[in-house]
């Protein structure tokens, strides 16, 4: 598993912009940026849309006022769904980064298989990274929601 002071791994993502589909490479996202990462297992399931990120949305502009450039949400999900999830919870203020084949979550080895539930998904962390390089990481027990919550993460900047 990955750790801090790790840099994070070139690997590409996609992104549903204005209706078109992008990639952009973990260097085009995290360089030069202090940014707040947290991923869920799966876009639209219930922990993931109850409480981690809407917790994010309602904190973004304070995470944010504690110097941070960007806030990325990520799920082992397609771009379409993870556009589709943002706006149903109003994420405007959060980038909805699909890491569709779970190539990400599998090279930091923060992936689990969950068999008939969805395949391989993203355990349930928060990080800080600056410059593409991890400065804080929170990994969740399975079933637990303590660690990487948004409040976690505003009281630690």
């Amino acid at each position: 598993m990955i750790e801090v002071g790790s840099q994070l791994p070139e690997v590409e993502f996609t992104l549903l912009e204005g209706g078109e589909l992008k990639n952009y490479r973990t260097d085009e996202i995290f360089d030069g940026k202090r940014v707040v990462m947290f991923a869920v297992p799966g876009a639209f399931t219930p922990t993931c849309s109850q409480s981690h990120l809407p917790g994010y949305v309602a904190l973004a502009d304070k995470i944010k006022a504690k110097g941070i450039d960007l806030i990325i949400c990520l799920s082992v999900n397609d771009a379409f769904v993870m556009d589709a999830w943002g706006k149903v919870n109003n994420a405007d203020e959060i980038m909805m980064l699909a890491d569709g084949n779970g190539y990400f979550t599998r090279q930091v080895g923060l992936d689990m298989n969950t068999g008939d539930f969805g395949g391989v998904r993203s355990l349930r962390y928060s990080m800080l990274v600056d410059d593409g390089v991890i400065k804080q990481i929170n990994v969740e027990d399975p079933g637990q929601f303590e660690v990487s919550d948004a409040q976690a993460m505003l009281d630690s900047l």
